[in-house]
């Protein structure tokens, strides 16, 4: 991008003097109202225990039979990191958009470690209790009804579950613990606790080992029968540190789909969801007409503050990203030396905000072109003339003076689009 700017003559002269910019003139009582204002952020909560580790999870999550009687003390040390933090940055008094309790296994917690951690955060956060939405992830096993209960109480308002599948042989291939029969049975009893309160989200994995166009299309087809709200398609990877590398790719003891076959699968799930009315907000989740949006994910993707606790949570604040220590031995030890656990952080640029703002906002579908021209002072058209005619030539996208949405090829595709235009923007930096 070149502009060409004609010389300015200026007489030369020692006045006026030049006090500040822009001139008085310009400022306005709405920008002081944005500024007196608190801006709305969000809140994650990390839970890094599971009850078996899957074998394609490549996260660092810790078994919960081998450290079972130190999780008292993990909660302890959150909550204290809850009073903590809150009170460095503060951050107590800013509107919450959304909550999310995520892991790892947060519903594995007991009911009263699980009501301790919101009731910190209830003390801390002023606005807590007008938050638009509270999201726990759960798994099936850890389903009761006493707990779905107890959550009821603490105002969950989106319960996300991880299935992966509905096919008992996948499951079994996948090291999950349950069935489907179990599957089947938590969703019920989370429906029947929670309804009229909370929606519910269950996750599905394509291209697990062993999986076939026979059951991924059992698992979609079940998937939808349950009338959940929402279905979330993750593609499963094969990362080196998983169980599911080791098995299908370095020893090829389990079939693995190809990138192909798990092209075809996804392709097959948008179908079966588009017959049944389940509309994206996310090229990877669909919703029943269109009724549930996570809203923490959501948010943090248009670019809102938020704040993670626990061990290896990290979160963004202003044009700062900030990160806790993985480590679950230190975690505890500096928090419990008076000490946030805080360990490594990025500065943004305003070039990385440009870049963030497309990779991240394309993931919602549709990204608003006058908004980034009017924050960033420049067109994305401008920007990515180089490659944006051909994207939107081979069907990835549409594109109108204001808006870029994807089509259902662009969405299949997945990432593809905002990787292209943010790599565009990076090569021009």
């Amino acid at each position: 991008m070149i502009a060409t700017i004609e010389r300015l003559q200026l007489e030369p002269k020692r006045l006026p003097l030049i006090t500040n910019y822009p001139s008085f003139r310009k400022w306005n009582k709405k920008a002081l109202e944005d500024k007196v204002g608190q801006d709305p952020m969000c809140i994650y909560v990390h839970i890094p225990f599971c009850t078996q580790r899957c074998s394609f999870c490549y996260y660092k999550t810790v078994d919960l039979k081998e450290y079972r009687p130190e999780v008292d003390t993990y909660v302890e040390m959150l909550c204290e990191e809850i009073n903590r933090a809150t009170d460095r940055f503060q951050l107590g008094d800013r509107p919450i958009k959304a909550v999310y309790f995520g892991g790892g296994t947060p519903s594995l917690l007991t009911e009263i470690q699980t009501t301790k951690i919101v009731d910190a955060l209830r003390r801390n956060f002023k606005h807590f209790d007008s938050k638009d939405q509270f999201s726990f992830e759960a798994e099936p096993l850890t389903i009761s009804r006493s707990k779905m209960e107890t959550l009821k109480s603490l105002g969950v308002t989106r319960l996300s579950m991880g299935m992966q599948s509905f096919v008992d042989d996948i499951i079994k291939l996948s090291g999950r613990g349950h069935d489907e029969k179990q599957a089947y049975r938590a969703i019920e009893i989370a429906q029947e606790v929670g309804a009229g309160q909370w929606n519910i989200n269950i996750d599905l994995l394509s291209g697990l080992a062993g999986e076939t166009p026979e059951t991924w299309n059992q698992s979609v087809k079940r998937a939808i029968a349950t009338g959940v709200e929402s279905i979330t398609v993750y593609k499963m990877e094969a990362f080196a540190n998983t169980e599911v590398f080791d098995q299908g790719v370095r020893k090829d003891e389990v079939a693995l789909p190809t990138d192909d076959q798990e092209m075809a699968f996804m392709a097959h799930a948008m179908d079966c969801f588009e017959e049944a009315n389940y509309l994206p907000w996310s090229f990877f989740t669909y919703t029943k007409n269109g009724c549930d949006e996570s809203q923490y994910i959501s948010s943090i993707w248009r670019g809102m503050d938020f704040y993670g606790f626990g061990v290896s949570a990290f979160g963004s604040l202003g044009d700062h990203l900030i990160q806790n220590t993985s480590d679950l031995e230190k975690y505890p030890a500096m928090v419990g030396a008076g000490e946030l656990p805080l360990t490594r952080g990025y500065r943004f640029t305003t070039w990385d905000q440009m870049v963030r703002e497309v990779l991240m906002g394309v993931k919602l579908l549709s990204f608003d072109l006058k908004g980034f021209k009017e924050r960033h002072g420049v067109k994305l058209q401008s920007l990515c003339s180089a490659v944006l005619p051909q994207l939107e030539a081979d069907g990835f996208v549409k594109v109108s003076s204001d808006e870029l949405t994807l089509t259902n090829k662009g969405i299949l595709y997945g990432d593809y689009v905002g990787q292209l235009l943010s790599d565009t923007i990076k090569n021009l930096h």
